[in-house]
């Protein structure tokens, strides 16, 4: 518990007395926001579709015709996935509850005449409240006392300009204290505050979905099409041919299969891991899709204080201009440094080196990142006039800078020192609180601050160039003193500019130096906004760390937000992602994470698309060819489970880092999907038409076309089927260059070692009699096996060439480039 700020002249707030009172009056700020599932909906969301209905459907059928083993395939394959996405679902959503928990604001009250620190949800109506840099204001009220805040209420309205605030006037929950200190009323709380009205709704709990996720969205929806049509194909064939119900449902449960469903599972599994990994990494998720944005990420723009420096100022040097006693300068500063009610790292780091008393200003003008100064006006007996600091350029259109101040601000720049100007004019009379408009200064000393690099900032540097990441400083100190701590980082290439050459620039020339250059120094909250706005325009994928709340308009700006935990709150609020333990060396890892992350969810869903196209087609193609149906329920499971199930849960792990190129990623995918699926589909067909030609040829003499056994053929199409997905894994990731064709080369074994583990369990599952029942498998010999391996061999060399050759890509027009 402390004194608020100027205790002479703050008011005293309310006694504890009184805030028992209005509590118990149902005047209290508690109104709670709903901002996650409860249990019912996850369970209700994740049972009650479609598709789930189409399956219960299918199995309880199958019960009813006495097929119970298909009965338990469908409801374990199906069902034991819709259980591991609720249980991943419950569990997000008490890391969620308990990460709001954890990070619940406080606000700052003043009762019986001191500061306390409470929750929110404890104001009460008529409730003192102090609002600092960087403070979000929680109820609505009034301005009272001598205080001045500017406010940005861009989250309420839009706008990004920064409102000032003084006595009497209105302040808005929601918004953010930019400079300057005032105390508060609370005259709204709870439901009646603005913000509530406006974020009840946008705070409760949406499924969003992320671009890639609206890409897998469109191809199970395609499926689900062509699924329906293929249903009203069979019912129309029940009605008006000789197959029996049990056959029926046999097809509509192999066609429900055509809809991947398990690939929405796969990559929420795979987003899960990711999340799980960054965990570890101190890097705290507060979007969905702020995993897939850090895999798309090329521009990193950041700011120099608080990500590659510590942000902990110290004074290294006050160099006199003034003609008076260097002891009367740093006293003046001293005390400027103590009086000042908005203070910054600046004034903090010279109270440390020089302690000095607090006096009674006439007016004060706090320190913005806009303006880049702040002043004071004192009249008393001691110190009579306007006292300003601020940055020199900015100030010198003010003052004249002589030949010897200039070289004494370059010399310090380039050893990457913060230099600032202390200036005075004798009248205080002529500062002017509200416009902030200064009048001519004579300049008192120049002051030389160092704030140390982080120990991981070349070491990070360097991991975000081996990301393919390129990065960006943004910064609001003197871009030759950027530039040379970005060069003390191990930035290479750096070329720089200043946030007053920027403000000369038109559209054109501003969006190509944003392209550019490297170090933007001087800049103001605004610009930087701007170049983050003209980094995306260009193409770029950006992300943006910020910790104060000069950063908020970027940060928005930003494709992901990334923000400080030491930050203010305001930053932590509009961030996607925030930097726990402000572990800004985690970042690099964290980007490949989600690349890898991304990376594996396009192999998983290039072997589902295979794999499901070429089912599709050959149901197609047997019913124009033969007039029969080419697998049974469980056939089409075990090719699922074998081909596709098995190995997408080793993809997303085994994934590698890798900035993927810049277009639809379905498109992206058609030089493996296309070749893969129709060479595949026409030697599955060959191989099935050929073992059902020789179950024909051995028929007994006199039997009809309805007597041939199917289990033959069948068994050889699932063989083929199995063996041909399984030999797609080396391609996908080669091991060898002799494997290269639609996947660049990998080096990476694990993969065919798990092709070759899956080919090996099928084959155990083919010799273990009750297996081999189960699945409806023939076992066919060890001379079919060899031929039909000898077939999936030659089918890949035909599979290289087409993709050497490049035939699908010239025809579909698929640029590789």
């Amino acid at each position: 518990m402390t004194a608020p700020p100027d205790s002479s002249t703050s008011p005293q707030g309310l006694t504890h007395q009184e805030v028992l009172a209005r509590r118990a009056a149902g005047q209290s700020n508690y109104a709670p926001l709903k901002t996650t599932r409860s249990y019912g909906q996850i369970f209700r969301e994740n049972l009650f579709t479609v598709i789930n209905f189409v399956f219960f459907a299918i199995s309880l059928v199958m019960f009813l015709l006495h097929r119970i083993g298909d009965g338990i395939l469908v409801v374990v394959v199906i069902f034991g996935g819709v259980l591991v996405n609720i249980y991943q679902e419950i569990w997000a959503k008490r890391q969620l509850d308990r990460i709001a928990l954890l990070n619940r604001p406080r606000a700052t009250v003043i009762r019986e005449g001191q500061e306390e620190e409470i929750d929110p949800n404890d104001i009460v109506l008529g409730d003192i409240l102090v609002a600092r840099p960087g403070d979000q204001l929680v109820v609505d009220g009034a301005i009272v006392g001598s205080g001045r805040i500017e406010v940005d209420e861009s989250l309420l309205t839009g706008e990004s300009d920064l409102i000032p605030k003084q006595l009497d006037m209105p302040v808005y929950s929601g918004s953010f204290c930019v400079s300057g200190t005032a105390c508060y009323e609370a005259q709204k709380v709870g439901c009646e505050t603005l913000a509530y009205k406006l974020m009840a709704e946008a705070r409760a709990f949406r499924r969003r979905l992320t671009p890639l996720q609206v890409e897998i969205n469109v191809v199970i929806r395609v499926f689900m099409l062509i699924a329906c049509f293929l249903w009203v194909l069979v019912g129309i064939s029940f009605l008006s041919s000789r197959y029996s119900l049990n056959e029926i449902v046999q097809r509509f449960a192999v066609i429900a299969g055509l809809v991947p469903a398990g690939l929405l599972l796969a990559i929420t599994l795979a987003y899960g891991l990711g999340a799980v990994r960054m965990l570890g990494q101190d890097v705290l998720i507060q979007q969905a899709n702020a995993v897939e944005s850090l895999s798309n990420v090329d521009t990193l723009c950041l700011d120099k204080t608080g990500t590659l420096t510590t942000n902990q100022l110290q004074m290294e040097e006050v160099y006199p201009i003034a003609t008076q006693d260097k002891f009367e300068i740093v006293a003046q500063l001293a005390d400027y440094a103590a009086t000042v009610t908005a203070g910054n790292r600046t004034s903090e780091a010279i109270t440390h080196a020089y302690p000095g008393k607090v006096r009674s200003p006439v007016a004060e003008v706090p320190f913005s990142s806009a303006r880049k100064w702040s002043a004071i006006a004192l009249d008393d007996d001691t110190y009579r006039g306007i006292y300003v600091l601020g940055a020199p350029e900015v100030l010198s259109r003010h003052l004249t800078l002589t030949a010897d101040m200039l070289d004494f601000i370059q010399s310090g720049t380039e050893q990457g020192l913060r230099v600032v100007l202390f200036a005075h004019n004798p009248n205080p009379t002529l500062l002017d609180s509200e416009t902030a408009e200064l009048p001519d200064l004579q300049p008192l000393a120049l002051l030389r601050f160092s704030d140390q690099l982080r120990p991981e900032a070349y070491e990070t540097l360097e991991g975000f160039a081996q990301a393919g990441i390129e990065v960006k400083i943004i910064s609001g100190d003197n871009p030759q003193t950027v530039a040379a701590l970005a060069k003390q980082a191990g930035l290479q290439d750096i070329r720089l500019v200043s946030g007053a050459q920027l403000a000369e620039m038109d559209r054109a020339q501003f969006a190509q130096t944003a392209k550019d250059c490297t170090v933007f120094g001087r800049v103001t909250p605004e610009q930087k906004a701007m170049l983050v706005k003209a980094m995306r325009q260009s193409g770029r994928y950006v992300a943006m760390i910020g910790d104060g709340v000069n950063d908020i308009l970027s940060l928005k700006q930003a494709d992901l937000a990334i923000a400080m935990e030491s930050g203010s709150k305001a930053t932590r609020g509009v961030a996607d992602i925030v930097l726990l333990k402000d572990s800004f060396g985690a970042l690099p890892r964290t980007f490949q994470e989600g690349q890898c992350t991304r990376n594996g969810i396009q192999d998983v869903l290039k072997l589902f698309l295979v794999r499901t196209f070429c089912v599709t087609l050959l149901i197609f193609a047997t019913a124009i060819v033969t007039e029969s149906f080419p697998l049974q329920n469980k056939q089409s499971a075990i090719v699922a489970l074998v081909g596709v199930g098995f190995p997408t849960m080793f993809l997303p792990i085994w994934a590698k880092p890798g900035l993927l190129p810049r277009r639809s990623m379905v498109r992206s995918m058609l030089h493996f999907v296309i070749p893969s699926t129709l060479t595949l589909t026409f030697v599955a067909l060959l191989v099935y038409l050929f073992y059902l030609v020789v179950a024909v040829l051995n028929l007994p003499p006199g039997s009809d076309l309805t007597q041939v056994n199917y289990a033959i053929p069948r068994s050889a199409l699932v063989t083929i089927l199995i063996m041909g997905q399984l030999l797609l894994l080396p391609f996908l990731k080669p091991p060898t260059p002799a494997w290269v064709g639609g996947e660049p080369f990998s080096g990476d074994w694990r993969y065919s070692i798990v092709a070759g583990v899956l080919l090996a369990g099928y084959f155990l599952v083919v010799s273990i009699p009750p297996l081999s029942r189960f699945f409806e498998l023939y076992p066919l010999g060890v001379v079919n096996y060899l031929f039909i391996g000898l077939v999936a061999i030659e089918w890949c060399f035909i599979l290289r060439s087409i993709w050497r050759s490049r035939f699908f890509d010239r025809f579909l027009g698929i640029d590789l480039s």
